[in-house]
């Protein structure tokens, strides 16, 4: 056995599971009907002349299925941080108490959550191409190992480890099925 062919195959299954992390990501933004507080990971505050995340400058939590609870540790930023919500288009309008910000999360429509699923299809079926691209391009390499004029594979080890690599894709490519039936039951469970 090579050790530039099992460096491949480790290699292919690393690329693997960043693919399957940056899928779960993407889910995780999408909206489920569930206040999530991931929802507000890509708002950034003005503060002192520079753009921080949200949850740097104070709680964030959902203490309840459609309610978000934004808790500044500097109560001076609570109406930036009103004005980050608003510019942030998240489809909630912030209610300001002066010591809090609560966000209502408002119901999902049949025709929402139908968007949603289908976003989260689009999602899945990306992930599934990049694992199976991250399979053509180390079958690839794999050939060119065979191929090699100092230190060739044989062709039975470049049957082999082209049969573990997709070995990994299908194994993955279910993970990714998985995910999406998953939020796909959970956009849908109203």
């Amino acid at each position: 056995m090579s050790i530039a062919s099992d460096k491949l195959v480790k290699e292919c299954e690393e690329k693997m599971l960043k693919t399957i992390e940056a899928v779960k990501e993407k889910f995780t933004a999408i909206r489920a009907g569930r206040a999530n507080v991931s929802m507000l990971d890509g708002v950034r505050v003005e503060n002192y002349g520079s753009d921080v995340p949200l949850n740097q400058i104070g709680t964030v939590s959902a203490p309840e299925a459609r309610l978000l609870v934004i808790d500044p540790w500097d109560k001076s930023l609570i109406s930036k941080i009103e004005k980050a919500l608003l510019a942030a288009n998240l489809g909630m309008t912030p209610n300001n108490d002066g010591r809090v910000i609560r966000l209502v999360l408002p119901e999902l429509t049949a025709d929402r959550r139908k968007e949603y699923v289908k976003l989260a299809k689009n999602e899945a079926e990306n992930g599934k191409i990049a694992v199976r691209n991250i399979r053509k391009d180390i079958n690839n390499h794999l050939k060119k190992l065979e191929k090699d004029k100092e230190n060739p594979i044989s062709e039975d080890e470049l049957k082999k480890e082209e049969a573990n690599v997709q070995t990994l894709t299908d194994k993955y490519v279910k993970e990714i099925d998985d995910l999406f039936a998953k939020k796909e039951k959970e956009i849908t469970t109203i």
